[in-house]
């Protein structure tokens, strides 16, 4: 079970292809604030309720120094197709090693369904200007989760 991440964490770097297959990395984004998400798959109905969430607050995110970034195992051509069928607007990357997934606590144990099984663990965790974790957030659910954020960030 990987560690999870605790606010004043450094946040891990990584370098990740988005749904063109261009590297992004965290280091992008130094000087603003990240919210990253970890979702299971592109293309399912909680992930992609998530995902138009996060594209329908964006402007507002963005007004208040906010990007944001969605990770999920899938690779490129997968977030491709979601990111064009959905008409999402946030950065979408993938990690099918699931090492980033792992370095930031959003995969290992879950329960699904009253079975314990191992995958992504639906998380957010809100990265400051100096690359610090302000909040981490675990198990968190996909419907509602964008305007709790919002809420909770004072937004």
């Amino acid at each position: 079970m990987s560690e999870r991440l605790q606010p004043g964490d450094t946040a891990p770097a990584f370098t990740l292809p988005n749904a063109d297959g261009k590297p992004v990395s965290l280091a992008d984004y130094a000087g603003r604030k990240v919210i990253v998400y970890f979702y299971p798959a592109a293309l399912t109905p909680g992930c992609t309720k998530q995902a138009c969430d996060f594209t329908d607050n964006l402007d507002l995110l963005a007004q208040h120094g906010y990007d944001v970034v969605g990770i999920s195992p899938d690779k490129p051509e997968k977030l491709a197709k979601f990111r064009d069928k959905e008409h999402l607007k946030v950065t979408l990357l993938g990690d099918p090693e699931k090492e980033i997934l792992q370095a930031y606590g959003a995969f290992g144990e879950k329960k699904m369904y009253g079975k314990t099984v191992t995958g992504v663990i639906r998380s957010t965790v809100i990265v400051d200007e100096q690359g610090k974790v302000e909040r981490a957030l675990y198990n968190v659910r996909a419907t509602g989760h964008v305007a709790k954020i919002i809420k909770d960030l004072g937004l």
